[in-house]
């Protein structure tokens, strides 16, 4: 007798929505299971199931501190202090920014404050770390936010020696003041 299987559709006006399929098994278990495990695989990417990027220690206290702070797909938290106006920035923008960068334990390591010369970046460059250039893309020109980058969006293991250390959360205090578009669409 010949091995086969039969997948089939039950909503007879074949539409998308709600769609399951049910497997009738007619010696062909094998081939039934591999075709399931093929279809949960491609439907992995739209689970959007993602691990904690902070370390314990750090998830606790930014938990403690910030507990009102929303979470980005990809594990950037981030408060917002002031709403911003328009657009938000666009990869190839340029990003006229204040910011304070500070460790969890308060020590500044960096920062860029007068208004008259702003940090300037082009978003989606690969000019800063991975976690500002991907916040960037969610600001307004005058929007300002407190934004807690994980280890591996920000410098890593490896840290930026003296002032951050290997694996270290960074939170940001950071302000748009403009934004200079750089591909504006033609008609």
């Amino acid at each position: 007798m010949p091995e086969y299987f039969l997948l089939s559709d039950p909503r007879p006006d074949g539409s998308a929505k709600g769609r399951t399929y049910t497997c009738t098994l007619v010696n062909a278990p094998s081939r039934c299971f591999l075709l399931l495990a093929a279809l949960s695989i491609a439907a992995a990417p739209f689970a959007r199931a993602q691990r904690e990027k902070l370390p314990p220690d750090d998830l606790a206290w930014v938990q403690e501190h910030f507990p009102q702070a929303k979470k980005t797909s990809t594990g950037i938290r981030y408060i917002v202090l002031r709403e911003g106006t328009g657009e938000v920035a666009r990869p190839g923008d340029k990003a006229l920014v204040l910011y304070t960068g500070r460790l969890l334990n308060g020590k500044i390591f960096d920062q860029r404050l007068d208004p008259k010369e702003p940090f300037a970046v082009h978003v989606r460059r690969g000019e800063v770390i991975e976690g500002w250039d991907q916040i960037l893309q969610f600001m307004k020109k005058g929007e300002k936010r407190i934004v807690i980058i994980p280890p591996e969006l920000a410098y890593g293991t490896r840290g930026q020696p003296p002032d951050i250390p290997r694996d270290a959360t960074l939170v940001f205090e950071m302000e748009i003041l403009d934004i200079v578009r750089t591909h504006e669409l033609r008609p």
